[in-house]
């Protein structure tokens, strides 16, 4: 099976500091994989880089087989992505959102005119089309939020944090909804979250980011095994540590801090 993300030695230098510290790992085309980590870890870095939105200061990548440092269109109209802030334009209705974000990827009116309406019967929208979005609860707003970032028909949807802030049921709908896209459309989806059992519930591949470093990639499965524990979440710790979370707190919102600083945000 041919790899939909490479990613070797990937780094990036924040005026000496290193948010992302040679990371490596590969995606399998029509994969699930979830990049996890602690705040200040460096999932949202790694996936602004494989998204052209920074640059790397060192290593390579492939994103289907381009280039985001070289072939920053090709790679772009070959991914979508829905972002952890909401991004959608309050004083526009659902289709007129729809129709602007395919406006932006050149989809040609014919499919636009197809596409579209399929997207929001297979969120749940479609009854609520025309109701401008400043109505729509959070959950709605994220489940069209999906449907843009696949307006244009891409080979991988990125997800970082999708579920954040919503109630455990909009959660699981939302959930449904990507396990549903990846076995109908074969998509590749990588995802990043905070909840473990999501994670654990739904990525074919785990892996798991730490101080800007890989600490460790498997199955879900395959990472109880390694550390003994019965659950993602206590693998996920046994990898990472209590303590040196504790202690580390203060240094990771710190991390963020800089991060944000040097980027300005």
């Amino acid at each position: 099976m041919a790899n939909a993300i490479e990613v070797k030695n990937l780094t990036k230098e924040f005026k000496g500091f290193k948010a992302v510290d040679s990371v490596s790992f590969k995606v399998k085309e029509g994969e699930i994989f979830a990049f996890l980590g602690p705040n200040g870890a460096g999932k949202t870095t790694t996936i602004k880089m494989l998204t052209t939105l920074l640059s790397p200061t060192g290593g390579k990548m492939k994103v289907n087989g381009f280039d985001p440092t070289e072939e920053q269109d090709k790679v772009r109209s070959s991914f979508g992505i829905v972002f952890q802030d909401p991004s959608l334009d309050n004083e526009l209705t659902a289709v007129e959102n729809l129709e602007f974000h395919s406006a932006l990827y050149n989809v040609p009116k014919q499919i636009r005119d197809e596409r579209i309406p399929y997207l929001l019967k297979f969120v749940g929208l479609y009854d609520r089309k025309d109701n401008f979005i400043k109505t729509y609860s959070g959950g709605m707003k994220r489940r069209l939020e999906i449907a843009r970032g696949l307006i244009h028909h891409p080979k991988i949807l990125f997800l970082d944090e999708p579920t954040l802030g919503l109630d455990p049921q909009t959660r699981n709908h939302v959930w449904n909804y990507v396990k549903e896209l990846n076995k109908k459309e074969g998509m590749t989806v990588f995802l990043t979250t905070h909840y473990m059992e999501e994670a654990e519930n739904v990525a074919d591949t785990v892996a798991i980011i730490d101080e800007g470093k890989i600490a460790k990639q498997g199955s879900p499965k395959e990472l109880k095994k390694l550390t003994g524990a019965k659950t993602l979440e206590g693998a996920f710790l046994k990898l990472t540590g209590h303590k040196i979370r504790e202690e580390a707190s203060n240094m990771a919102k710190e991390r963020m801090r800089q991060t944000a600083k040097l980027m300005g945000a």
